[in-house]
Order: C-alpha cells, then structure tokens, then sequence
C-alpha cells in the first residue's frame, strides 16, 4: 500500500477519530483500511460505503442479508469486533478505549488488510454493557473478539463467545478469565520474572531477596518468584509484604534488610575492637567509624515488583537500611517499563524484562505524529491484537481462520511488543528483552529471542 504523503495519511486518521462518536455507538460497522485507502487515494476511488445491516436476527451469527461494502469488491468480509470502554464512567479509561482503538485502525492499515473490518463496540466500562456489546457484534457477524479491557467484562463475554464458538483475544491480566476460547493478550508477570530469574541465574545469582505488595497482584508475583527462583536452582533468603503506601514502608525493608540485627552486630564488633587494644584493631574501628550496620544481607539482588511514585519511594529504603549496591542487584517486573524511573538513582544498575523497546518506540513516535498524544503504554495491545487477527484471517476460510490451532500456533506471532504464542489454557508467553536501568536511560542488555526454539524456551 502506497501513499501520496505522510501528511496525507495523517488527515485521514485524523478524520477518521473526528467520526469516532458515530462508529462507537453501534450505529455503524466500519472498515477502518478501506476509509484509509479511500482517503488516501481521493478522487480515484468512490466514496466509503458502511457496512450496515438489513436486517437483524438476533439468535444467529450468520451475516448473510448484510451490504457488502464496495471496497471489498465481492469477497467475504471477515469482521472483527473490537470491545472497549468507549463511554466509562472515568475520563480517563475513555481516553485508553480511544487510544486503543486508534492503535487497532493504525495496525490494520499497516497490515494493509482489505479484507478484514473492524466494528468498535462500547463495553460502557461495565459487565453487562460488555455482554451486550458482545452479543450485538455476533449477531452482526463478528468471527473474532479483541477486548474487552477488564476482568470482570471478559467473564461476562466468554459465555456468549462460547454459544457462538467465536473466540475471543482480551488485554485483562487475570488467569482466572482465560481458558475455553479466551486468550489473554497481556503482559503476564510470571513472564517476566521467569525471564528476569533466568538471566541473573545466568550471571551467577543464587541467592535472591523480595518486597510484594499486598493484594492479588503481589500474591501472584510472589507464588512466580518463589517457584522461579526454585525452578532455576536459586534459594529465596528472605521476603517481605508492604502496604502500597509510601509511609507504611519503612518496617517492611528494615525487616527485610535485618537492619536491627546487623546495628547490633556493629556495636558488638566495635566493642570487640576496642577491648583488643592492638593497633590493627584500632586502625579496623576508624575505618568503621562511618558504618552504619554491619555484615551483609544475605542475598545478592532483590525482587522489587512496583512502578511509578512507590517504586521511586520504595527502591531508595534499601540503600537507606544499609544495602550495598555494589553487591545487590534491584530487579524489576514489567511494571519498571516506563523511562521516569530512571530518574530515580537508587535504580540504576537494575534489571527487568520487557519487550524491546525500539519498535514500540517507532510506533509510539508514529502515533504521536498522527494523533499528538503518546499512546498509552497498552494501546500497542490492540495494535498487536490486530495484527494477530489480520494474519490469520488471510489464511483460511471461515469456521477455520480463527479455531484453537491457528491462534495457538506453537511457533507464535510477532507484533509491536515481539514475540509472543497462546497456550491452550489462554494464557501467553513472551520473547523478552533484559533491560538494565542506567543514568541515559534504558539498555538492552539481552535481546528479545526471535524464536520460540531459541535456547532458554
């Protein structure tokens, strides 16, 4: 697919989300790549015919008696239905529903599908708008779901989905949704600690630290780490849980730092080197004059599972509560992925896995052009999702493009994020990069595998 300008394709995009209100309401069922193409070409093709029903029939998913578009020249549409919260009670969930449907039209344009029609679906943020959301898209002929955005959202679709045999591609995180024809697109962190675990077992760390948050998500990240560090030959020295508020911090680290236990080994070892007298024992405590604890912790990096302000919080307790970082290295999850934490210097020098950062820097920096905004961290989700979708659907036959086997495909998919596959049971797996924190900014110490038959898989 060619075009005359950049700054034509940008007008058109631009367009199209000026339109948006009128799609997200159900009113319309649009091909977002043969608006583009329309748009972009002008005069020398025939204004955008809509894909609209003529009749309803609200028991069945068979779209036969709807008007073919134009554009498609006669050839069976594979529509696909795109689930997000367009009108939630919260601004700011709207704006990551925009932002991700934005991603999916950006994605289906570069595959260049023509083919392939995208009918956004308002969830309302809620469970019961996203089972009629659902609904509605089968009814209309959708053959595949991305989305919904939410747990809770994702458990009230799958139900329908499965009536129908229509699988679904959700961006929740929780495994608890996933299964029976429903994938989750996410990133997992088993995932991530999986691959951060291997590589400091790789570089010869075997005792290991951590810090979880209390709640679902640090009970998943904890029962990860403990089974990975296990799994990779490591031993877990200590752990401890905090509140997710900076103040209710301090206690958890000093616990785990055993700050109090090593302020007394120091007393005990200075009056030990006083009692002796001798001058190599005088020389000893003038060089401990500046200590504050003595002997090390006992683990060589710890897990710090936390982002934003309460990483920027937490990370700076352990060199406070006597942790060398010369001797332990900070690891991440994939909550560290955002450039802000570097201007944290307790971080640097640490670790996480994450894809790699450069294609989803040349997608966000394209986004940005076309639309003026960063996209949110997950929007490539639905540019991924897309991809994924317009992949398979150029390689069969309805009934076929979209059953367990195509979606997963052992040897997995590549999108913005890299390499990823589906497990029958609908969850994911990753090929991540290693990432180290440095005072420029993010470094990728180990590349992404390009294969899920690279050594470490």
């Amino acid at each position: 697919m060619s075009f005359d300008s950049h700054s034509t394709f940008q007008t058109c995009l631009q367009l199209h989300h000026r339109i948006l209100p009128k799609i997200r309401s159900g009113a319309l069922i649009f091909g977002a790549a043969a608006f583009l193409t329309a748009c972009v070409e002008g005069t020398t093709r025939a204004p955008v015919t809509y894909d609209t029903p003529q009749t309803q029939d609200a028991q069945s998913s068979d779209p036969a008696g709807w008007v073919q578009p134009s554009y498609l020249g006669g050839q069976d549409p594979v529509r696909v239905a795109v689930l997000l919260p367009f009108s939630a009670q919260a601004e700011q969930v709207q704006s990551l529903a925009d932002a991700m449907l934005g991603a999916a039209e950006l994605a289906l344009f570069d595959q260049g599908s023509t083919n392939v029609v995208l009918m956004p679906k308002d969830t309302r943020g809620t469970p019961t708008g996203a089972s009629a959301a659902a609904q509605e898209a089968i009814d209309q002929g959708a053959e595949i779901i991305l989305g919904p955005l939410f747990s809770t959202s994702v458990a009230s679709v799958a139900p329908i989905a499965r009536r129908f045999d229509v699988p679904v591609v959700a961006f929740s995180t929780d495994r608890n949704v996933a299964g029976d024809g429903v994938y989750l697109l996410s990133f997992m962190p088993e995932n991530e600690i999986e691959t951060v675990t291997q590589y400091a077992r790789r570089n010869g760390i075997t005792a290991f630290g951590a810090l979880y948050p209390f709640g679902p998500y640090g009970d998943r990240v904890a029962e990860a780490f403990e089974t990975s560090v296990a799994g990779n030959g490591g031993v877990l020295v200590q752990a401890e849980y905090y509140e997710r508020e900076s103040s209710q911090m301090f206690e958890p680290v000093k616990r785990l730092t055993s700050y109090a236990a090593r302020v007394s080994s120091l007393e005990t070892e200075r009056a030990n080197l006083r009692a002796a007298g001798d001058e190599a024992s005088q020389a000893a405590l003038q060089r401990l004059e500046q200590a504050e604890v003595w002997g090390s912790v006992g683990f060589q990096a710890v897990l710090i599972p936390e982002e934003g302000n309460l990483l920027r919080a937490l990370a700076p307790l352990l060199p406070y509560y006597g942790v060398d970082q010369r001797a332990v290295r900070f690891l991440g999850t994939g909550l560290w992925d955002n450039p802000d934490i570097v201007r944290e210097p307790s971080l640097v020098g640490g670790w996480f896995a994450a894809p790699s950062p450069d294609a989803r820097q040349a997608f966000a920096s394209n986004y940005q052009n076309l639309f003026g905004t960063q996209p949110p961290r997950i929007s490539s989700l639905a540019y991924d999702a897309v991809m994924l979708t317009s992949t398979l659907a150029s390689e069969g036959a309805r009934g076929a493009r979209f059953d367990d086997n195509e979606i997963t495909n052992p040897n997995g998919f590549f999108g913005i994020d890299g390499l990823f596959r589906f497990f029958p049971d609908g969850s994911n797996e990753r090929g991540l990069s290693i990432i180290e924190v440095t005072q420029d900014g993010f470094k990728v110490i180990e590349p992404a595998p390009t294969s899920f038959q690279s050594p470490g898989f």
